[in-house]
């Protein structure tokens, strides 16, 4: 890379050396014709007032020979046609050609003054031609010097251009090598930081560099690291999380299966001869068979939720019938915890899966009513805001303590576990509303103080079918 920058620099450095020079060689040169005119103009201003108009005009061209050096520069007297009268050339008058279509001599004839550049085949070399029409009389002032331009000063500036060009370059070549440096050095700085994580990806500390474009690489790789880290907590995390369901999943199906054996045992071995026994046993059975398959179909839901892979039936569903079956439904429950359910649904709906809505609230409003005190109350609020179904469940019970807030939507999680074993369920309720809430990209929170109430809201995006 540092070769490349390098390389890149001395480069630009040369094409704008020789773009310079080329430009200053172009407006020098046009300065220099520029000035050359102007001198030629004052030149035969000057002539044409001291010029007498009515002597001989030969004689008055071989005075301005004797002043003119023919290499130094040429004079011609022409008529407003074009015939040459006068000229303090070596070539006869009498053989020069007609002037009139000559560049100088029709601007000269039109606007008062002209110009041109041209090869002369007469005295074999590039000349410049300056012409003015005489103000004492009707004809026609015509000058040429020899003009190479430029050319004639390149050869003395040509050491004073190439010495100009070492200089420039050599200093390229040292300024390229430290703006590569400054680029590379504060790069390999950052990689031998990062060769030096052994694990600890916040453990990274960069300098400040003197272009914002590496402090920036500098904040990402840190940011980055920083990223990985919490990645790797999420995935340790999860992995403890994982070995905690397994553990939990199997302890939990360990005492209903363990229960079921013992009764199933007792049965088989005759022991038991009377029959409200045995059908008490059976009973036993079912229920905890019962339980098992409760726990089995949530941890399948929980599954199917997480990895969204199962087809769900979508419909139209209205909130008020879904929660009307609901409370209906949990009215026993309430009932033996002496606990009254009020209910506040606008006219919502939603496009969902309604089997699912079904656990959402029956979850969260079943929880309300275990959890609560007897003569406590729970309210039910569902309404519409700005496209969002908002789902408010609170009660006056006995509260979380703030240190479960965190964990009450982890699965098989138990604020009090004598208490929830005594009101039953799997220990996955609030894990599946927050799955229910997660597959609908909603968002779901809890708010509760000890002792005196909890409320849960949740936030669903209405999308789709309605």
């Amino acid at each position: 890379m540092r070769k490349a920058i390098f390389a890149k620099f001395l480069q630009v450095i040369l094409v704008v050396l020789f773009l310079s020079t080329f430009i200053f060689y172009i407006a020098s040169s046009s300065a220099l014709l520029k000035n050359s005119r102007k001198d030629m103009l004052y030149t035969l201003s000057a002539i044409d007032k001291v010029l007498d108009y009515n002597g001989n005009f030969l004689d008055e061209a071989d005075k301005l020979k004797t002043v003119l050096d023919e290499k130094q520069g040429r004079f011609t007297i022409i008529k407003m046609d074009g015939t040459v009268i006068a000229d303090t050339g070596d070539v006869p008058v009498s053989s020069l050609d007609n002037h009139s279509e000559r560049t100088e001599v029709k601007e000269a004839k039109e606007e008062g003054t002209g110009y041109s550049r041209r090869y002369s085949d007469t005295l074999k070399e590039n000349m410049l031609y300056v012409a003015i029409r005489s103000t004492e009389s009707d004809f026609i002032l015509r000058m040429a010097i020899p003009y190479t331009g430029m050319k004639e000063y390149l050869m003395l500036l040509l050491p004073a251009v190439w010495l100009t060009f070492l200089i420039a370059i050599m200093y390229s070549a040292f300024s390229a090598d430290n703006f590569a440096e400054s680029i590379t050095k504060p790069l390999k700085e950052i990689s031998q930081e990062m060769l030096k994580v052994k694990g600890d990806y916040t453990d990274l500390s960069f300098e400040t560099y003197q272009y914002p474009e590496i402090n920036i690489i500098a904040e990402t790789t840190t940011k980055m690291s920083k990223n990985v880290k919490e990645y790797l907590n999420q995935i340790e995390m999860e992995k403890q999380i994982r070995q905690e369901f397994f553990s939990n999943a199997s302890h939990e199906l360990k005492t209903p299966i363990t229960s079921v054996q013992g009764y199933a045992e007792l049965l088989e071995s005759g022991i038991i001869q009377e029959e409200g026994q045995k059908r008490d046993f059976l009973n036993r059975i079912k229920k905890e068979a019962a339980n098992m398959n409760n726990l089995i179909n949530d941890i399948l839901m929980i599954s199917r939720l997480e990895t969204k892979d199962a087809e769900v039936l979508k419909t139209n569903v209205r909130l008020s019938i879904v929660l009307d079956d609901i409370i209906e439904s949990i009215k026993p429950l309430a009932a033996s915890h002496e606990v009254l359910i009020h209910m506040d649904c606008k006219p919502v709906c939603i496009y969902a899966n309604t089997q699912q809505m079904k656990e959402l609230f029956g979850n969260l409003i079943s929880n309300a009513v275990k959890y609560n005190k007897p003569g406590g109350e729970v309210w039910v609020k569902v309404r519409e805001e700005d496209r969002n179904l908002i789902v408010q469940v609170k009660d006056n019970g006995v509260g979380i303590p703030k240190e479960s807030l965190s964990r009450i939507f982890e699965r098989f999680y138990r604020v009090d576990k004598g208490r929830s074993k005594k009101q039953g369920g799997t220990g996955l309720g609030l894990s599946i509303v927050k799955h229910i809430v997660n597959f609908y990209h909603g968002t779901i929170s809890v708010r509760s103080e000890l002792d005196k109430e909890t409320e849960f809201t949740v936030n669903i995006p209405i999308k789709g079918k309605v």
